[in-house]
Order: structure tokens, then sequence, then C-alpha cells
């Protein structure tokens, strides 16, 4: 069975401070879009949401527009912008830098869980 969905309807959406996340849920993918505004940091705008020190949500995706600084656990530090594909383990900060918003694909298959609240 072919399954399609539009980034323009997705299943869900959820708000945190500075940005949100949409998801569309297939069957074997789910596919986040997030969007994180200028002075947006994982610290501070979704720490307080998964209520983990680090986000231990692994990413891989692709860079639409904006820049993001990634600080692991460990200390290893990396950019990503336009263009890019990354794959970032769990246990990292990340914060938007500069004055563009930050907005990415994720195929990862992680959303589900991502800024969702524990209850």
């Amino acid at each position: 069975m072919i399954e399609v969905k539009n980034i323009e309807k997705p299943d869900e959406r959820r708000d945190f401070p500075l940005g949100h996340l949409e998801v569309l849920q297939m069957t074997g993918l789910v596919f986040g879009v997030g969007t994180m505004e200028p002075g947006w940091r994982w610290s501070e705008s979704v720490k307080p949401i998964a209520g983990t020190e680090y986000c231990e949500t692994g990413h891989q995706g692709y860079v639409l527009e904006g820049r993001l600084r990634v600080r692991m656990r460990d200390g290893d530090e990396q950019e990503v912008g336009p263009g890019d594909v990354f794959v970032i383990p769990p246990g990292h900060d990340a914060w938007v830098v500069g004055d563009t918003a930050f907005r990415a694909f994720d195929f990862a298959g992680q959303m589900d869980e991502y800024a969702k609240e524990r209850g």
C-alpha cells in the first residue's frame, strides 16, 4: 500500500517555547518538521518537557534553513546549516545560531516522543 502525506497537513503539532514540531505518522516512519526561532535552546525550551538533562532523541535529518549548534554530552560540538544532512546521537544540547529560524526535516523515526509531555 502506498502512503502519501503532505507536510502542510501534519497529524500532530507540538508547541514549545520559541518553536514547534509537526509530526507525520506513517507505516515504518515517523517524520518530523522542526522549526526553532532565534533564541531557542533545547536546554531551556524542551528540557522542562522532556525531563532529561540532555536531549535523548537521536536525529537524522536535512536542514532547510537557519543554523543550529549542537554540543554532545562529551563536549564534541558541530554546527549544521542549509543543505546539510545530519546524524545526531542521543545525549546533546542544541541552540539556534543567528537571526534566522532553524527549520529541518527529521527522518530518524524517534519524533513520536520528542517534546511530548510525560504523563
